[in-house]
């Protein structure tokens, strides 16, 4: 009997921790579907996103949904990223730049601060960090460019290492070598095959459906600028 009760408890012991470990990994499944179900209805606005307006709307609405889960980094990171958005829409009209500029920027760094290691989210949050920093060089270039220009630079050579194929990162890499002068090292030939390859790599699947795939209509409306 004893040789029974020894050879019994490890295997309870394991049953136990078993279906401990599988209950967790329910709940956690769960818990990501939920929170996937939550983002999704703003993902799919956010796709036909064009305006301040649309932009406003869901930038308001993803921090709300930040605060209601404060340890997903999603949340911080959309809302920052339409902040940058209305940033980028208000070209031409620096006097209301800087509130979204600052608020993006406060909100990618919340969203860095909880995602972790993985390389693929970090290239998508490094990106719209160097966005946001971009943001500040439309307020006046000649007076932010010194400063911010080069800030928005080290953010998307982080974006780079992280994962150099991320199609966001690529199409930002376009979008710099298209605007900057060839004296500066701009090259549109450059940027043209830089857009190709985001298109290209857009036409793979996502990690998850709530994480970020936007790009493709930045990359063709670049794009379309060659024909014009």
């Amino acid at each position: 009997m004893k040789t029974l009760k020894t050879t019994s408890r490890p295997r309870v012991l394991f049953l136990a921790v078993s279906c401990l470990l599988v209950m967790q990994c329910y709940t956690v499944t769960a818990q990501n579907e939920a929170y996937d179900k939550t983002l999704a209805p703003y993902l799919q606005k956010l796709d036909n996103a064009h305006s301040v307006t649309d932009y406003q709307s869901l930038a308001n609405d993803f921090a709300r949904i930040a605060g209601a889960y404060p340890k997903e980094w999603l949340g911080y990171y959309y809302a920052a990223y339409c902040n940058t958005r209305i940033g980028w829409l208000y070209q031409g009209k620096g006097d209301k730049i800087e509130p979204y500029a600052q608020l993006a920027s406060t909100q990618i760094q919340q969203a860095a601060s909880l995602a972790g290691s993985d390389n693929k989210v970090l290239a998508d949050i490094y990106c719209v960090w160097s966005m946001a920093q971009r943001a500040y060089v439309f307020i006046n270039p000649m007076s932010y460019g010194p400063k911010y220009g080069p800030v928005s630079a080290q953010y998307l050579e982080k974006a780079k290492k992280a994962d150099p194929d991320n199609p966001r990162v690529l199409w930002l890499e376009g979008w710099v070598k298209y605007y900057t002068p060839k004296l500066w090292g701009g090259d549109k030939d450059k940027a043209k095959t830089f857009l190709q390859q985001a298109l290209d790599k857009l036409k793979s699947p996502v990690m998850t459906p709530s994480f970020p795939h936007w790009g493709r209509n930045d990359c063709e409306s670049l794009l379309a600028q060659y024909k014009s």
